[in-house]
């Protein structure tokens, strides 16, 4: 097969088109990719990590610390918000999009003949410009589970599992114990494998299969810990306790939520040594800098947050039960068929004064959700909806109430509303 590429939308295009039919597991082709790249997986000291929800705080947490170190950083995340660029950032610096069109015009003939995913083929372009951008450290993401993910080629300095929470069960099984295994899976012989899953049952298992595969488990809040939480507009203040010293520390990031997840980070980078490790003195002055788009973001009255199942959607309204004060609270939803819709209007229901449910424009045809049953479903709740298909349409109309207003429910219907707004999620 023979195609030309003269420019990034091109190249995007040749790339989302690999994205089609099921989800493809396993490391054969990711690995074959990036032996013909001369195993750039390989060059940068890399942390790993995984979980059902927690994941991106703990990344963005994690960049901004080392940086205030002194350290170069690289990021591999997903999904994106607006931009694909967004997924490979080298200390601070999305990927240029001459760099993408480059990868993929002089690798193509590689990925067809070896049949390699959308998602392969991003992560061996991640690790590529990676080695090539000179950096001290990558904080890799996994995309879906850890086991067979396309990210676990890698031989990391410290690996971490954030929290474990039912999704993805026709991928990873529908019990928490089945996730907890597949999400373990990125643990490696030898390494420090952190845990940052509150819930001691799950804990367990997940120290357990760490010592199955000849890791050393650690449990985070035995290294770090964390006082009482304190929610504001502005962010979430804590103390933070490690190696005998005390720190109160503010986040940018705001929920009851993200002081554990900050404590996992700060444990991720004690496992991981002492080029990486923090104080919680050093962690607390590096803290400002942390920025997460999409989780929590105010820009003016607008409130974007990718909550995307019922755990996202539980924190989600108790971070706004903390900050709204009463105030009314327009919401704009739109969840993928394929999640539990349901449970995430209910507990939205609980903080929201009206909602507009819609589809987002980048939704996949196949699971877009039904948009009449939800609207009856929340009338049927007692709840104040509209229903308004076009979703530029429902984002003016959310305008007319002058209210704060909430764009959740998927990163499709939040970076969607990004890109109508013209909200930059590098930056805001």
């Amino acid at each position: 097969m023979v195609v030309s590429l003269t420019d990034y939308s091109a190249a995007l295009d040749y790339l989302f088109a690999r994205t089609t039919g099921a989800w493809r597991f396993g490391l054969d082709r990711t690995l074959e990719l990036l032996a013909m790249l001369g195993d750039p997986h390989v060059a940068v000291p890399v942390l790993h990590i995984a979980g059902t929800n927690g994941k991106g705080s703990s990344v963005a947490t994690a960049a901004a610390l080392l940086r205030a170190k002194g350290l170069r950083v690289g990021r591999y995340t997903s999904p994106h918000l607006c931009d694909f660029r967004e997924r490979i950032v080298a200390n601070g610096e999305p990927i240029p999009a001459e760099s993408v069109t480059a990868f993929i015009e002089r690798h193509l003939p590689d990925i067809e003949r070896i049949g390699a995913s959308f998602f392969e083929a991003t992560t061996a372009m991640a690790f590529a410009h990676f080695a090539s951008s000179g950096l001290d450290v990558a904080l890799i993401e996994t995309g879906l589970g850890g086991r067979l993910d396309s990210t676990n080629v890698v031989q990391p300095e410290a690996a971490g599992v954030t929290s474990i929470g039912i999704d993805h069960v026709e991928y990873l099984g529908d019990s928490l114990q089945s996730i907890a295994r597949e999400k373990a899976g990125i643990f490696k012989a030898g390494r420090p494998a952190v845990i940052g899953e509150p819930d001691p049952e799950v804990a367990d298992w997940l120290a357990e299969s760490a010592r199955s595969r000849g890791a050393v488990p650690i449990i985070a809040s035995d290294i770090v810990s964390v006082g009482p939480a304190t929610i504001h507009r502005a962010g979430t203040a804590f103390s933070l306790s490690a190696r005998g010293t005390t720190a109160e520390v503010v986040t940018p990031l705001v929920g009851v939520h993200q002081a554990a997840n900050f404590a996992f980070t700060v444990a991720l980078l004690d496992a991981a040594g002492d080029r990486f490790r923090v104080t919680p003195a050093e962690a607390a002055l590096a803290a400002p800098q942390i920025h997460l788009a999409g989780r929590f973001q105010r820009v003016g009255r607008w409130i974007f947050d990718v909550a995307h199942n019922p755990d996202g959607a539980r924190t989600l309204a108790e971070s706004l039960a903390a900050t709204q004060g009463g105030e009314p609270l327009t919401t704009v939803l739109c969840v993928l068929g394929d999640k539990d819709w349901r449970a995430m209007l209910d507990l939205l229901g609980t903080v929201t004064t009206r909602f507009i449910l819609t589809d987002a424009l980048t939704a996949p045809g196949n699971r877009r959700w039904p948009l009449d049953e939800v609207l009856s479903l929340a009338r049927a709740r007692g709840f104040e909806a509209h229903a308004i298909a076009d979703f530029e349409s429902a984002l003016r109309r959310a305008g007319e109430w002058g209210d704060t207003t909430l764009v959740t429910g998927s990163f499709h219907t939040v970076g969607d509303a990004m890109n109508v707004l013209q909200v930059s999620p590098l930056n805001g």
